[in-house]
């Protein structure tokens, strides 16, 4: 059993499901205490709790990050019931595969106003509070659909996820002083339920064909990652994108 008496603070957007909770789960099991955030306070609930029933060490938190009073209200429960934050995983995002010429430009605001507006919200809010400290990791969940326009995804995912991307050295920038660094994971398909639902089964071994590794991601190895670049030692690691994609996207 690892111990927690001392540990340090995360908290992971778009926790309850998916690779949101895969990176909850790894960063739980190297120590760290989780605020399990989800515009879902139920499935949150079900999601802290499976990580740690007695709550010392996994609480859930509702937190819709189109909203900057949500990222301000969870920051507050979270400093209150732990006194203090440490690490930031920007997570969430919504997704859609509407073909690009049939995009309206309503429906391309809606979703990079919640994925982009939303990372950008939670590093300034989480940001400030780190910086006030003087230490913090925030760790930009953004995708391979960012850096090759995308294929499976819509073209206001792929957008939102390159802005993602390129937040991520603003805010890097801005940080870097005050001992926070901002870095960015662009995953390629992960073996999650976001990727089955965007892929039919039919397609998958077409997919599996055009990826050079031959398969699909692991969502606990990102979570992994997330860990690297959340610990101490990671501070000479800022401005960064971290691409897991297979052979997808080389550079």
């Amino acid at each position: 059993m690892t111990d927690n008496t001392n540990a340090q603070v995360a908290l992971v957007t778009g926790a309850a499901q998916g690779l949101g909770f895969h990176i909850a789960g790894r960063l739980h099991a190297a120590g760290y205490k989780v605020a399990v955030s989800d515009i879902n306070l139920e499935a949150a609930t079900a999601a802290a709790k499976s990580l740690d029933a007695s709550g010392e060490t996994a609480m859930a938190v509702a937190l819709n990050i189109a909203s900057k009073d949500d990222f301000k209200a969870a920051l507050e429960q979270v400093t209150s019931q732990w006194g203090g934050l440490q690490v930031l995983v920007n997570n969430a995002a919504v997704t859609r595969a509407t073909p690009v010429m049939d995009i309206s430009l309503e429906e391309f605001n809606e979703v990079v106003n919640i994925n982009l507006g939303g990372c950008f919200a939670g590093c300034q809010v989480m940001g400030a509070y780190m910086a006030e400290q003087g230490y913090g990791r925030i760790i930009n969940m953004a995708s391979l659909a960012g850096q090759n326009g995308g294929t499976s995804t819509g073209a206001h995912y792929a957008a939102s996820k390159g802005g993602i991307i390129t937040v991520t050295k603003v805010f890097a920038k801005e940080l870097a002083a005050n001992g926070v660094t901002v870095n960015a994971i662009a995953p390629g398909p992960i073996d999650s339920p976001m990727v089955k639902a965007l892929v039919p089964a039919e397609r998958l071994p077409g997919l599996l064909a055009n990826i050079p590794a031959g398969k699909l991601g692991d969502a606990d190895f990102v979570g992994d990652m997330v860990v690297q670049l959340a610990r101490p030692e990671a501070y000479f690691t800022t401005g960064t994108t971290w691409d897991v994609n297979g052979g997808l996207f080389m550079r």
